[in-house]
């Protein structure tokens, strides 16, 4: 039986040059880790200084027939359930969560800290889990959501979920074979698989990778990709199978309720954690500033590794399933501060504008 990788970054404590269960984190794992555990100070840029300077940075994915099948078959069922496991070759292939299905909508504005989504809707189709390998050939996962745009093909995630900060020159700081799946649910695809065809981050996610650069440039609110989507294998864009949601790139407004959701994946590496990326998990509360990273905004919620790059929705509407994207999930608390069991967006303003605007205008 071949090796299946499978790793994730986002292990708690965990920083470049540091180990985990033994084994000694790259560059590449560790970043992610450190963008939702990391506490070190940061000093943040003011936003003026930061606009000026930013452009997007560019990365092809599978642009190929080959390329494309070749990833496809690379995501069996086992090798998408075990994806975030720090040690796959012990780690047992969690169980299938089976929390039954809920028909009935949840009340608008209703508080949620952290539970499996079962009350279907586009949400329940619009949102997936973002598959990858890293340069050393682990695999990882994160949480990724088709948004409305002119070609039908374009999703965002976080920054950190496609790449290290540095070079964007140098190919390992990239993840390899992304495959985004909508509706993702214990280990199966069941509106199909897209591999991603290209991918963008801000230039400020160029970066020299030393200290606490990649911290800093979360926290400074540059932690948004996005991802332009190949084909379905029988032709069809990912917005015209999953549907999509709306997203507006507005300034936060303190207290505005909120809708978030993800995929974590904690009991891959935690036998006594709840979730293990089987099923979508959604949380909702009103927003606040982090004390430590103003410019990111949380809300109370239990997620963590696994749910980086899910969208924060504000007027969601629980009966249709459908809201507008504000937001991208990017750390925790222990980098943002603020009450424990808060979850922290990257929110959309000018820079994921430019990314925006440059996804969707890719032919596919």
């Amino acid at each position: 039986m071949s090796k299946t990788p499978g790793t994730t970054a986002e292990t708690p404590g965990t920083t470049a040059g540091t180990t985990g269960t033994d084994r000694t984190l790259p560059r590449g794992r560790a970043a992610l880790g450190v963008l939702l555990t990391a506490t070190a100070a940061v000093l943040l840029p003011t936003a003026a200084a930061a606009a000026e300077r930013e452009s997007v940075t560019v990365h092809a994915g599978a642009t190929t027939t080959e390329e494309r099948d070749r990833t496809d078959a690379y995501w069996t069922p086992d090798r998408m359930r075990l994806a975030g496991a720090l040690v796959p070759e012990i780690t047992p292939v969690p169980e299938d969560d089976r929390t039954p299905d809920d028909p009935r909508p949840l009340p608008a504005g209703t508080p949620d800290p952290g539970a499996v989504w079962t009350h279907g809707g586009a949400v329940s189709r619009s949102v997936g889990r973002l598959f990858f390998t890293f340069s050393d050939g682990y695999d990882g996962s994160c949480t990724a959501t088709v948004v409305t745009a002119a070609n039908r093909s374009t999703a965002v995630t976080a920054a950190h979920c496609l790449r290290g900060v540095g070079s964007p020159g140098a190919d390992d700081t990239w993840r390899h074979n992304l495959y985004f799946v909508p509706g993702y649910r214990n280990g199966t695809k069941p509106l199909g698989g897209f591999s991603v065809r290209s991918m963008a981050t801000s230039s400020h996610w160029d970066a020299d990778p030393g200290g606490t650069t990649s911290n800093a440039v979360a926290v400074a609110g540059h932690d948004t990709g996005m991802l332009v989507l190949n084909r379905s294998a029988d032709g069809r864009r990912v917005a015209e199978v999953a549907g999509s949601q709306r997203i507006a790139f507005t300034r936060p407004v303190e207290g505005e309720f909120v809708d978030t959701f993800g995929y974590p994946k904690d009991r891959l590496n935690d036998p006594a954690a709840e979730y293990a990326g089987s099923r979508m998990i959604h949380c909702a509360g009103p927003a606040r500033s982090g004390p430590a990273a103003p410019l990111l905004w949380g809300e109370s919620c239990d997620m963590s590794h696994g749910a980086s790059g899910g969208p924060h929705l504000t007027g969601f509407d629980p009966r249709t399933g459908v809201g507008t994207v504000v937001g991208v999930t990017t750390t925790t608390e222990e980098l943002a501060g603020g009450s424990a069991g808060t979850l922290y967006a990257t929110r959309l303003g000018d820079g994921a504008r430019r990314l925006y605007d440059w996804g969707s205008g890719r032919a596919v």
